[in-house]
C-alpha cells in the first residue's frame, strides 16, 4: 500500500523519497488538497508538509491515526497549533528525525503487509528426517509462484543437525539466535530480513555455536512476528522436547507438519507427540516415512492426522548436504515431492480459508 505526503515543497518530497527508499516504502507527493482529502482515510500513514499543515487543518478532515507533520527546519510555533488542528501524532524536522520516519515508515508498510504463513515441522520420533523436510519444504514454498515469495527457516531445536548447515550457509554472514537474545520491544521485519544469512530465495536463523541454548519465548515470540510481517512463508523446525518456546510457536502455528515413522516403535512414540497436539487449533499435515511395516494409511488413522504423502529414502541426499547444496539439490526423488506435496497442502488449505 502506499503511503500519502501533503507538500508543495519539491525539497521536502524529494527528501521523503529518499527516506522512503530506505524503508522500501511507497509515498505518494500530492499537493492538491482536494485529492489529498479524498486520499485521507485510506493511506496507512499520512505525512503533511509544514506548508500544508495549516491549509489542511482549516479543512477540518476526519481524525484518524497516523498522522505526522513533518518540516525541513526547525519547526515554528504555529505549526504544532495546526498539527493539533489535524490531530497529528508528532511534529518532526528533517533531518535530524530521518532514521526515526524510516523506521515509522517501514513499520506502516510491514503493518500493511499480509501476514506470512507459520508452519511447524515437528518430528514424531528421532531419526525421521524432519529437519531435512523442514529445509525441503521451506526451498519448495520459495520457489513457488511466478513471484517467487522468500521463505525464512528457523531453527529452534538445539539438539538437530542446524538448518543452516542442511542448507548450506552455516559459513554465510548472518545474524543468529545469539545475536536476538537480548532483544527487547519490536524487532523490525526489514531489519530480521536484511540481517539473516540468505541464499536466492530462502533464509535461515540458526546457531552460531555448537552448544546452543533454548531461545528464551519473548525473544522466540518477537522474532516470529517478526518474520511472519517480513516474509510470506516462515517454516519453523520444533524440538520434540517440551519447552517454553517451542510450546508458544506450535500453539501460534497455522499449520503443523508431523514427520512419523512407519515402525511399531516410531508410531507410539508419534502417538504421544500427537496426543500433545490435541488442542492446537493449526491445521495438520502427516508424512509418513515408508520404511516400515505399518502402512501410512494406517498411521494415519492411528494418529488420526490426514496424510499427505510418504517419504522413501533419497538417494544422493548425504552427498547433497555435504556439499551445501541443501536438501532439494536435485528436483525430482521422493523428498522434493514430499516437499512440494507439503507446499501444495499448505497452498490449498490457503485458497479454501480466504
Amino acid at each position: 500500500m502506499t503511503h500519502l505526503l501533503i507538500t508543495g515543497d519539491d525539497d521536502l518530497a524529494a527528501e521523503v523519497s529518499r527516506l522512503a527508499a530506505a524503508a522500501a516504502a511507497s509515498v505518494q507527493t500530492v499537493g492538491d488538497l482536494g485529492l489529498a482529502l479524498r486520499l485521507w482515510g485510506t493511506a496507512p500513514l499520512v505525512l503533511v508538509g509544514a506548508d500544508r499543515a495549516g491549509a489542511v487543518g482549516d479543512l477540518s478532515p476526519p481524525r484518524r491515526p497516523g498522522v505526522h507533520v513533518i518540516c525541513a527546519g526547525p519547526p515554528a510555533d504555529t505549526l504544532f497549533r495546526s498539527a493539533l488542528a489535524l490531530g497529528a501524532e508528532t511534529v518532526s524536522h528533517l533531518p535530524p528525525s530521518a532514521q526515526w520516519l524510516v523506521e515509522v515508515l517501514g513499520e506502516a508498510t510491514e503493518g500493511a503487509r499480509a501476514a506470512g504463513v507459520l508452519i511447524g515441522v515437528l518430528g514424531g520420533s528421532g531419526g525421521v528426517g524432519a529437519s531435512v523436510l523442514a529445509a525441503a519444504v521451506a526451498q519448495s514454498l520459495a520457489g513457488a509462484g511466478a513471484d517467487a515469495p522468500r521463505a525464512l527457516t528457523v531453527d529452534l531445536d538445539p539438539l538437530g543437525p542446524g538448518l543452516d548447515r542442511l542448507l548450506g550457509m552455516e559459513t554465510v554472514k548472518g545474524v543468529r539466535w545469539e545475536d536476538l537474545s537480548a532483544t527487547t520491544g519490536r524487532l523490525s521485519a526489514r531489519a530480521l530480513r536484511d540481517s539473516v544469512p540468505a541464499r536466492g530465495d530462502v533464509a535461515v536463523l540458526g546457531w552460531r555455536s555448537r552448544r546452543p541454548e533454548v531461545v528464551p519465548p519473548f525473544v522466540a515470540r518477537e522474532v516470529l512476528q517478526a518474520a511472519r510481517r517480513g516474509f510470506d512463508h516462515v517454516v519453523v523446525d520444533l524440538p520434540r522436547h517440551r519447552c517454553p518456546a517451542a510450546e508458544e510457536t506450535v500453539a501460534t502455528c497455522d499449520h503443523l507438519v508431523v514427520v512419523s515413522g512407519s515402525t511399531l516403535a516410531s508410531l507410539s512414540s508419534a502417538a504421544r507427540v500427537v496426543a500433545g497436539l490435541q488442542d492446537v487449533g493449526a491445521r495438520k499435515h502427516l508424512v509418513v516415512r515408508s520404511h516400515g511395516g505399518v502402512t501410512p494409511e494406517e498411521v494415519s488413522r492411528v494418529l488420526r492426522v490426514p496424510l499427505t504423502c510418504t517419504l522413501g529414502d533419497q538417494r544422493g541426499l548425504d552427498e547433497a548436504l555435504d556439499l551445501g547444496a541443501g536438501p532439494l539439490r536435485f528436483r525430482r526423488g521422493t523428498l522434493a515431492r514430499a516437499a512440494r506435496s507439503v507446499a501444495v497442502d499448505v497452498s490449498t488449505a490457503l485458497r479454501a480459508v480466504a
